[in-house]
């Protein structure tokens, strides 16, 4: 018997918002990399993701084992870009107090 040797791509796309997305659902590149960082085996980020595929999730990592440094980067990046933006919804709207004011207000019981 013959084994066919076939190249796999990642299951990775950027939607239009410049978020990579693994295969064709909403968890994203981040959260997948992240789960592994933290030891997370590709079994368990399937428990946590349901919605993933597992030869998906091991696509993905082994994407990320072979372009580490750009997906540092983008990740970095993208950490970055999630701090500004929590400064500057927290410079709107500030939280402080915020637990007092949703206390406080008087709601209608059921």
């Amino acid at each position: 018997m013959i084994l066919a040797i076939a190249s796999e791509t990642a299951p990775l796309k950027t939607d239009s918002h410049g978020v990579v997305r693994v295969g064709n659902t909403r968890v994203t590149l981040d959260t997948v990399v992240t789960a592994f960082l933290e030891g997370a085996t590709a079994e368990e980020i399937s428990e946590q993701y349901p919605v993933l595929q597992l030869s998906d999730i091991y696509l993905t990592i082994g994407y990320y084992l072979r372009h580490r440094s750009e997906v540092d980067g983008y990740l970095l990046e993208r950490q970055q870009q999630s701090a500004a933006i929590r400064q500057e919804v927290e410079k709107r709207f500030s939280p402080a107090g915020m637990r007092e004011r949703l206390l406080a207000r008087d709601y209608p019981h059921a």
